[in-house]
């Protein structure tokens, strides 16, 4: 991996990658999209799943991660999303690490 595509090195960069309408659009996406699992509700498992993954250049998802149970719903759902506009260093596109919890609560 070069270098300058190390995603651990640009956890911070000088512009942060954007989802399509910004955070209110992707918290709504998510929101829309994201199913509790039956076996989940029927178990009544609750929990915040911390979700990472890689917004790669030219805005695609890769190295989806989780922490926690539920993962597998977290992950598909992360899995299905549209391309971000990426983040920028130096004015050029670059693979960042972005994470962010999703709440599962009957």
């Amino acid at each position: 991996v070069n270098e300058d595509d190390n995603p651990l090195r640009f956890r911070i960069v000088e512009q942060l990658p954007e989802y399509p309408g910004g955070m209110v659009a992707f918290m709504k996406w998510i929101t829309s999209n994201l199913r509790y699992p039956l076996m989940a509700q029927r178990q009544h498992i609750e929990g915040k799943v911390v979700v990472s993954f890689i917004i790669n250049k030219d805005g695609s998802i890769s190295g989806a991660k989780v922490e926690h149970s539920l993962d597998q719903e977290a992950l598909r759902v992360v899995r299905l999303m549209p391309k971000w506009k990426p983040g920028l260093e130096k004015n050029k596109p670059c693979r960042t690490l972005f994470a962010i919890p999703i709440n599962f609560k009957l």
